[in-house]
């Protein structure tokens, strides 16, 4: 199983990143699948999820309305789109893969991705 990020990069307040998380050695539509941020100096924050089936979405408020979360099935591959961008936006982004169901237990990491949002 491996999952990479890619997509992050440098941008200024008000602009727009979309990160993918290309998936390997399982299908994404089988898995509820998030994205977690870690921002310098801070925790691990989840940002948002899909289910297996993607009709589930969930955001935490405060990207709520901003980010939107997506898969494609064909191309085995997670996005977030992220729009409106802030400087508290700046972390490395991971996609993760959840165990089962809609646990919020992960087994499998990506690598991670940077975002940085700054005038």
């Amino acid at each position: 199983v491996q999952l990479v990020e890619s997509g992050g990069g440098s941008v200024q307040p008000g602009g727009s990143l979309r990160l993918s998380c290309a998936a390997s050695g399982f299908t994404v539509s089988s898995y509820a699948m998030t994205w977690v941020r870690q921002a310098p100096g801070k925790g691990l924050e989840w940002v948002s999820a899909i289910n297996s089936g993607g009709g589930i979405t969930s955001y935490a408020d405060s990207v709520k309305g901003r980010f939107t979360i997506s898969r494609d099935n064909a191309e085995n591959t997670l996005y977030l789109q992220m729009n409106s961008l802030k400087p508290e936006d700046t972390a490395v982004y991971y996609c993760a893969k959840y165990i089962s169901g809609w646990s919020h237990e992960y087994d499998y990491w990506g690598q991670g991705t940077q975002v940085t949002v700054s005038s």
